[in-house]
């Protein structure tokens, strides 16, 4: 079967190896001729093209599965509207009529409840930030191709993992964090997230939408502190964020996601059920592989 990823980073490099390894063919889009060759030398089959460029989009080749997880890069000059909505846009008219089956990686930053409250699939989307709402228009032209009916997007919770702690350096030389302490995170483990996104490759009924996360909400107070315990590292102390900070934006909203669709439908046994087995792992590994330098 074959395979074509947009936005091979974080995420979807882990999802091309698991696709790899499963005997796929895999395609990967970059914008870099060199990341190409890497890419190549890996076994896959790279394409260079830009998704803001729909002239360097002819010819895709015709895959069971797309994945489209392209991020943000703030250093770039472009507007997360145009990545996440134009380049989305320029993807679809672009894919061939055969394409079988797409999958949108979107954000729980679609919905812009602050209270605390519980929320799910169903929930009212009413983003009050700028990737949220980037998020939300994208679906929404999803949505509205002819392409829609055959995609799943997953509204993924904060992705976590190996390389992705916040702020454990700073913990580490007890520097304060320009953090929030209090509200919820809803995480989910850059693992688990892969094996979502592999579930979803094979799942019967489409169009559907899943919020993806761990079901385990926690305070951010309590994050932090588990982080520094793990580092054997001093409680942590908390200085507010430039108020024009990212960290200040995400201070704004506070809810907490459920995972009952996503476990009832997809079947994911997460590997890393909360945050405190996620965080235990990833400085386990840490510490193995600083021993073994």
């Amino acid at each position: 079967m074959s395979k074509l990823i947009f936005g091979c980073g974080y995420l979807g490099q882990r999802v091309a190896r698991r696709w790899r390894e499963a005997g796929d063919e895999v395609f990967v889009v970059t914008r870099d001729g060199e990341r190409a060759r890497l890419f190549s030398e890996q076994g896959y089959r790279p394409i260079v093209t830009d998704v803001l460029q729909p002239a360097s989009l002819a010819n895709l080749p015709i895959a069971d599965t797309v994945l489209y997880a392209v991020g943000h890069d703030r250093s770039s000059g472009v507007s997360i509207l145009d990545v996440y909505v134009t380049g989305l846009q320029n993807v679809l008219q672009a894919l061939p009529a055969d394409t079988k089956r797409l999958i949108y990686v979107s954000s729980t930053g679609v919905y812009g409840q602050s209270q605390g409250e519980w929320i799910d699939e169903d929930s009212p989307c009413e983003p009050q930030r700028e990737g949220g709402r980037a998020c939300l228009a994208a679906e929404r032209a999803l949505t509205a191709h002819r392409l829609g009916n055959r995609a799943v997007t997953l509204r993924l919770a904060g992705l976590y993992g190996p390389g992705r702690v916040p702020y454990a350096g700073e913990l580490r030389q007890g520097h304060p964090l320009p953090a929030p302490q209090h509200g919820f995170l809803n995480l989910i483990h850059v693992d688990d997230a892969v094996s979502v996104v592999l579930a979803a490759a094979g799942r019967a009924q489409i169009p559907r939408t899943y919020v993806v996360s761990d079901g385990q909400p926690v305070e951010r107070r309590a994050y932090y502190e588990e982080i520094a315990r793990l580092l054997h590292a001093a409680p942590p102390r908390f200085v507010s964020p430039a108020a024009d900070s990212p960290a200040a934006t995400r201070a704004t909203g506070d809810k907490r996601v459920k995972n009952d669709r996503m476990r009832a439908e997809l079947h994911v046994r997460l590997q890393f059920p909360s945050y405190r087995e996620g965080l235990a792992a990833i400085v386990a590994h840490e510490n193995t592989a600083a021993a073994g330098n």
